[in-house]
């Protein structure tokens, strides 16, 4: 089937405004996932009881809705965009309110919901929500003093942190954290502000260390090595030099029969034993190429609400992929944070391919950010009724 760009369907206008290069480096990269799910899972599958492809063919049904949910939402207007965010920030802060009060305990945390026998992590779909509603008041507070948009995103910040902390979930926490951060900087406030913003998430990082026992023995081990049980930290690290600049070969790896987190936290680890350093560098290259491409659209956007929310997004996917794949390879404590569409687990996948489906609906091309794209010299100007003399005039 040919699409022309005559026809005014919906489907062919977002097809001629999508980002083709974004698009397509996603669909690599949930090709890639898929690929090594079949590495790092039939093992910890027969581990826990389990057929042998258990997870792959879990990973292949969420992939399948992952790309289905991607693609709707990258339909989206931006204004559909913050009106589909501002529901699921709601029902995702409903989630957390109900985990908190009916979610079962799991080492000691209460993330999850089961839903019609189905696990479901709220703080997930609360993050690609949280990035864009703060941006669009992160805007607000710069254009119009008649809304109090700078209190209520500040709200929005201390209301999700303080439902997070208690369940306790603190790398997810810094991870939010982190885009609020970034946003409250590059929406323009004062760098005093900032700075005092910086102040308060390192007082609450100290606080972290010194309330949560699990959080403290992380810590301490990442710090001091030996201080303790660092295992699958310091297997996944060996797993490098194993693998070496090309890997053992497919299958042939040990790490994921001794991990119990090697087809989610630790995936990065398993890619290393058995493709090699080469193909966890062009895995790399491939989320930078995301990040910054839709950083590059976020550039040329004129519209203040879409450029913060394109950022925010943006830096959520990035920062997520850079934490995992930096607790693998041992520069900061472990987190439990997924690779994204790589590491198995449904909830981290649909919302994933949301925040992917909202940086693709807000960097499609758009008549007014083609006549106001600040990286041109001027905005096109229609001189067609104009006389001669102004026609030259303005040429020149």
């Amino acid at each position: 089937m040919r699409v022309s760009r005559a026809d005014r369907g919906r489907l062919a206008q977002w097809w001629f405004t999508v980002d083709h290069g974004l698009l397509a480096a996603v669909l690599v990269l949930v090709a890639t996932g898929l690929v090594l799910s079949l590495a790092a899972s039939p093992a910890v599958a027969l581990k826990k009881g389990f057929s042998t492809f258990h997870f792959v063919e879990r990973h292949v049904v969420y992939s399948a809705l992952a790309v289905t949910t991607m693609l709707a939402v990258s339909l989206l207007k931006p204004a559909g965009v913050r009106r589909f965010s501002l529901a699921l920030l709601l029902a995702s802060l409903a989630g957390l309110v109900a985990v908190h009060l009916t979610g079962a305990e799991i080492n000691g945390a209460r993330r999850l919901l089961s839903i019609a026998g189905h696990s479901l992590q709220p703080s997930e779909f609360a993050k690609p929500a949280c990035a864009v509603v703060a941006g669009w008041l992160f805007a607000e507070a710069q254009t119009r003093r008649d809304m109090p948009a700078l209190p209520l995103v500040v709200l929005l910040g201390v209301v999700l942190a303080a439902l997070l902390v208690s369940q306790p979930d603190v790398g997810q926490t810094l991870l939010i954290s982190l885009v609020w951060g970034a946003q409250f900087l590059l929406s323009g406030q004062p760098i005093l502000a900032a700075i005092g913003v910086a102040a308060a998430g390192a007082l609450g990082l100290a606080g972290a260390y010194h309330v949560f026992p699990h959080v403290q023995s992380r810590v301490d081990r990442f710090l001091q090595p030996n201080s303790g049980d660092n295992t699958q930290v310091e297997r996944a690290m060996q797993s490098f030099g194993e693998g070496g600049f090309f890997g053992r070969g497919p299958g042939e790896g040990t790490i994921k029969t001794v991990l119990p987190d090697a087809h989610t936290d630790f995936i990065f680890a398993v890619v290393a034993e058995e493709y090699g350093v080469v193909a966890c560098l062009v895995l790399l290259a491939l989320f930078a190429f995301i990040v910054l491409r839709a950083l590059k659209c976020a550039a040329r956007e004129p519209d203040a609400r879409t450029r913060l929310a394109i950022q925010g997004l943006a830096l959520l996917f990035g920062l997520q992929a850079l934490i995992n794949m930096a607790v693998n390879v041992g520069l900061i404590p472990a987190k439990g944070m997924t690779l994204p569409f790589i590491s198995a687990g449904g909830s981290s996948m649909i919302a994933v391919s949301i925040t992917l489906g909202m940086l693709l609906a807000l960097t499609r091309r758009r008549p007014d950010r083609l006549h106001l794209d600040p990286g041109r010299l001027r905005p096109a100007v229609d001189l067609g009724d104009a006389p001669r003399g102004a026609r030259l005039g303005a040429a020149e």
